[in-house]
């Protein structure tokens, strides 16, 4: 059931009394203003959800109201009320920051679909909010970039999910930052408070692997000469995020099936079966429906832990996640270091862009690592970066179009945020007419104001 709190602002007294009975009845919490100064006092002295403000009120218009709102309030939502005639103005409000508009006469399904959405949206940017902030101070997860789309989209994704006990299925080349995200996912849990448990399915021997994951009893096989509790057990109530999940041996795949299906198993040398409630998440780099096809990988199992996918994606896929990361890690080691490196030249960083980055984001935190360590000015220099390898891509040669495509992107980023998205200033960089960049951004799906950076 709805509880939200929404305020409603207009000059028609009986359109208030009949909004504030319809939202009522819909189960969220209506307080009405006749005038603007009622609603400013109202929201500074209470928290809204959301804010229906009609365009033409007494003294002024809906838009001043929203943004004296916003002064107090910035990240309230606003949906404008308006008449046929002022769609103009409706536009104009979005512009300034309202989230949307209704147009009378409205029905009131209409508008409920609208103030639904507009609270979705409000709770969805706050759950992301929640979840970086409980990634920065509880693990210090700033190196979660998310500037670009589809890390926005992940993170959005982990928002979602996390309340729920769903296997979850993160596949994505090494050095993405996998474990990263199935930490984020098990802190936005309710299990947060819980252990969280991880093993790299690749680096335990294969005779090992069962006693590690489900444990063993004194004696189950030589060496054994303590009973000892497995990863399952070590997690109960907690999450459990098995990393490289496509290198795990057949005969260990059966066992891990049979614990998802019944959520017990037998420890090793055991006849007496151990209940667990545990959360898994499981990663791979590897494509496991070919190894499926291959006969490597269960399909069985596959379909068992192929419940959420999220694929993480790689650094050529998300560059405008460089200039970001650099930053990061320039703070981060220049800490530990105790050195003043306050960040790039603009040669190093275009360096940076051109990379294709076959290790993604662990091998450029090393590459940043070591030009820091390196250096004897504020400004890592060109020659600091990459030193050992060539920007040229180590992945297979590709078609001459999409070489010339990848390498324009990397460009009208790179200007981008040496420009602080000052479209004017990266045109005249680039030599071109604005109307003509314009066309490149949108060619690249690049939103200018990814860039913009406040001056705060």
């Amino acid at each position: 059931m709805a509880s939200e709190k929404i305020l409603v602002v207009d000059d028609d007294r009986n359109l208030l009394e009949l909004l504030k009975i319809r939202l009522e009845s819909a189960h969220y919490e209506a307080v009405t203003a006749l005038r603007e100064e009622e609603a400013v006092e109202a929201v500074k002295a209470q928290t809204f959800d959301l804010a229906i403000v009609d365009l033409q009120l007494i003294q002024r218009d809906g838009i001043a109201l929203m943004e004296d709102l916003h002064l107090i309030s910035p990240d309230l939502p606003v949906l404008i009320l308006t008449a046929h005639g002022s769609i103009e103005s409706a536009v104009e409000a979005m512009k300034r920051g309202a989230y949307g508009y209704v147009t009378k006469p409205f029905e009131f399904s209409d508008l409920l679909l609208h103030i639904e959405r507009a609270l979705e949206n409000r709770r969805l940017a706050s759950e992301i909010t929640r979840l970086q902030g409980l990634l920065e101070h509880k693990y210090d997860f700033l190196n979660i970039v998310a500037k670009s789309g589809k890390m926005q989209r992940v993170l959005e994704a982990v928002s979602r999910i996390a309340k729920t006990d769903s296997t979850v299925y993160i596949h994505g080349e090494s050095g993405t930052g996998k474990e990263l995200i199935a930490k984020a996912i098990h802190l936005a849990s309710e299990r947060k408070n819980k252990p969280f448990v991880a093993l790299n399915c690749a680096a335990v021997p294969e005779p090992l692997l069962e006693s590690e994951l489900f444990g063993h009893e004194r004696g189950a096989f030589t060496g054994a000469v303590r009973s000892r509790k497995g990863l399952f057990t070590q997690a109960h109530e907690g999450t459990l995020f098995l990393d490289e999940i496509g290198d795990m041996p057949p005969s260990t795949q059966a066992k891990l099936l049979r614990v998802l299906q019944e959520r017990q198993f037998y420890p090793v040398g055991s006849e007496k079966s151990v209940e667990v409630d545990v959360r898994v998440v499981v990663a791979t780099n590897k494509d496991l429906e070919e190894q499926v096809k291959q006969g490597v990988f269960r399909e069985d199992l596959f379909y068992r832990i192929h419940v959420i996918p999220i694929y993480l994606p790689s650094l050529r896929e998300r560059k405008e996640d460089i200039p970001s990361l650099v930053e990061h890690f320039i703070s981060k080691f220049g800490q530990q270091m105790q050195k003043g490196v306050t960040g790039l030249t603009p040669e190093a960083m275009q360096k940076l862009m051109l990379h294709d980055w076959p290790g993604n984001v662990r091998e450029l935190e090393n590459v940043i690592e070591y030009a820091v360590a390196m250096t004897h000015h504020d400004l890592i220099s060109e020659d600091l970066i990459l030193q050992t390898k060539g920007v040229v891509s180590q992945e297979p040669l590709k078609p001459l179009k999409d070489a010339k495509d990848a390498f324009e992107k990397s460009y009208l980023i790179y200007l981008l945020e040496i420009c602080k998205g000052n479209i004017s200033r990266a045109a005249k960089l680039a030599g071109k007419y604005r109307a003509d960049f314009y066309d490149l951004l949108r060619k690249h799906n690049l939103n200018v104001s990814d860039f913009k950076k406040s001056d705060s």
